[in-house]
């Protein structure tokens, strides 16, 4: 029976139940964690081939040396690679070392301190700044934006892509520079953003001439339910839609081969990318060129990265399936959250009860299972409703997603019977 339809006295014995179930959960002294998309041990082994691609002592790509300095943009070979796997010219690529966080924390500096290509002024001369921040999204997004001090703009976030009929007003006020979007499988929703929506941003008309549309392609090639879909190249859209610098987009090899030592990129017009490297010039002699030519060998190009990424998808499919499985069999028939089952990506968010999201990471906490903290994926960290929860289950192995979300199910249970028999 829905906990909605109970009356108080089935309510009660339901609480007694479930919270004996809590209480010899606790008592096992688990320490799980599910509180970050990190790929598992299995995952990272297999790019070890990685390391045997240069065995042969041979280093060099297009004639270019990769163990010695310069190629500040990367090297062709590598930005070539990036372009097959985004749909976009090497030209308006730019390769780094493994995190593309660290390329949009470096291009909201620029941004800072010089201006972007087509700033009046440098942002920090400017009154206000302001950021459009879809949610639910993306914790460390968020955090960039608000350690320069910007103001967060909260817009809803659903299955087609941001809410564009409140995007297209905001971007009315100059003060807001720009917005983050996972526009495939969307941290933590797993949404896709359809060509529509992609389309209706690239025609975007800011008031700002330096919006900076943060296109955060973390999870382009990660599919692990069905065929991967082509996704469209956003440079190419805003430049048909005649809003060549709009974009910047970003993408990593963090999930692909070796978190801690992957490559990353940034891709943007070539005007875009001249400006960027002529202020790059002054702050390095170059990224990891080696670690550039062994991911060339090894992923080669667009086709060959999907078919590594299939040997993921067999480890991250049976987790992901059990997590929506859990669900559907402990939580749905009680209609005390919904939740989106996605076909890639890292996450499943999950909207609990208003108001019990904070006390389900509590309980899970106090049993021993680790979440990410209830309001993560909200502007600021604040969730007015106190309901959305990010499950990311890729780490621990399949036994152990088993047994924290057993938890996790009691722990949601036990939140929304104290919460309705608060009423």
């Amino acid at each position: 029976m829905r906990y909605q339809d109970m009356d108080q006295s089935a309510l009660q014995a339901e609480l007694t139940r479930i919270r004996a179930e809590y209480e010899a959960l606790r008592a096992k002294n688990l320490k799980l964690n599910l509180t970050r998309g990190k790929p598992e041990t299995a995952q990272l082994a297999l790019s070890d081939g990685l390391f045997r691609t240069v065995d042969d002592g041979d280093f060099l790509s297009d004639g270019i040396d990769a163990r010695n300095y310069g190629e500040l943009a990367g090297l062709p070979a590598c930005r070539a690679l990036f372009a097959d796997i985004l749909f976009c010219k090497p030209e308006e690529v730019v390769c780094g070392n493994n995190a593309s966080l660290n390329l949009m924390y470096d291009l909201i500096a620029k941004a800072y301190t010089h201006g972007l290509k087509n700033s009046r002024q440098p942002w920090s001369k400017e009154p206000k700044i302001k950021f459009l921040c879809p949610f639910p999204g993306y914790d460390r997004h968020f955090n960039v934006s608000k350690s320069f001090g910007m103001e967060l703009v909260p817009v809803p976030l659903h299955a087609d892509g941001p809410d564009m009929d409140m995007v297209e007003e905001l971007v009315k006020d100059p003060a807001v520079k720009g917005m983050w979007c996972v526009p495939k499988y969307s941290n933590p929703d797993g949404y896709v953003y359809p060509l529509s929506t992609c389309k209706r941003i690239a025609a975007l008309a800011p008031a700002a001439p330096d919006f900076a549309l943060m296109w955060d392609n973390a999870y382009v090639v990660h599919t692990f339910d069905g065929e991967d879909p082509a996704f469209p190249d956003i440079i190419g859209l805003c430049r048909e839609a005649g809003r060549p610098d709009l974009v910047y987009e970003f993408a990593s090899t963090s999930k692909v081969t070796f978190a801690g030592a992957g490559i990353s990129c940034m891709a943007a017009s070539e005007d875009n990318i001249k400006y960027v490297l002529s202020l790059m010039k002054f702050q390095t002699i170059g990224p990891n060129k080696v670690n550039e030519l062994m991911h060339v060998r090894f992923l080669k190009d667009r086709a060959t990265t999907l078919k590594h990424m299939q040997k993921h998808a067999a480890i991250m499919k049976p987790k992901f399936e059990l997590v929506c499985d859990m669900l559907a069999r402990e939580i749905e028939p009680l209609s005390i959250a919904s939740w989106n089952r996605p076909k890639g990506g890292y996450f499943v968010s999950l909207n609990a009860m208003p108001g019990t999201a904070k006390r389900t990471i509590a309980l899970c906490k106090d049993a021993g299972v680790a979440m990410t903290a209830a309001g993560a994926t909200y502007p600021g960290g604040v969730d007015p409703q106190d309901t959305n929860l990010r499950i990311a289950p890729s780490y621990p192995p399949l036994k152990e997603v088993e047994t924290a979300m057993t938890v996790f199910c009691t722990c949601l249970k036990l939140a929304a019977l104290e919460k309705l028999l608060e009423a």
